[in-house]
């Protein structure tokens, strides 16, 4: 890591059906080896069956819903002070916030074993947008572990 210049952060492109860098973001996030196409088709797959499900509308909208609730505001770092380490409360930054829970999305789906990944995708997305899931288990966890070690946030710089 480079001590002297701070790394740029990158435009996204917009994606090409709902021209959203959010989703585009989720298809970055699913794409193994290079296989957008095959990262598209799920995605678009997923947002199919998650308009039939929720039947809410555009599902964009859906999955910033799903984001709003999946997406942690602190987490802990670990921060080594006197030969001691101490589990650091921090606040995020939104594009850490909006990345975690993608991330914890994408797993979470991954991890569903025996069902396509689009299906799983769906399935996770209105897990989340109903504030249920793994996802929503995971942020509460990472909330609940900084509340817990809140007594070191003086250690914060």
């Amino acid at each position: 890591m480079s001590r002297r210049h701070r790394a740029e952060k990158r435009q996204v492109q917009p994606d090409i059906r709902y021209q959203s860098p959010l989703v585009a973001h989720l298809v970055n996030v699913i794409m193994q080896g290079g296989k957008k196409n095959l990262a598209q088709r799920i995605v678009y797959g997923a947002f199919e069956k998650v308009s039939e499900k929720l039947q809410k509308g555009d599902p964009v909208d859906l999955l910033m819903g799903a984001l709003e609730n999946a997406r942690p505001r602190l987490e802990v770092k670990s921060r080594r002070v006197g030969g001691a380490t101490y589990q650091v409360p921090i606040e995020i930054s939104f594009e850490r916030q909006e990345s975690l829970a993608l991330r914890w999305i994408v797993a979470a789906a991954g991890s569903r074993k025996g069902i396509p990944m689009r299906d799983a995708l769906a399935a996770e997305i209105v897990d989340a947008y109903n504030n249920t899931g793994s996802v929503v288990k995971k942020k509460e966890d990472t909330h609940k572990m900084a509340q817990a070690n809140r007594a070191f946030a003086h250690l914060r710089w």
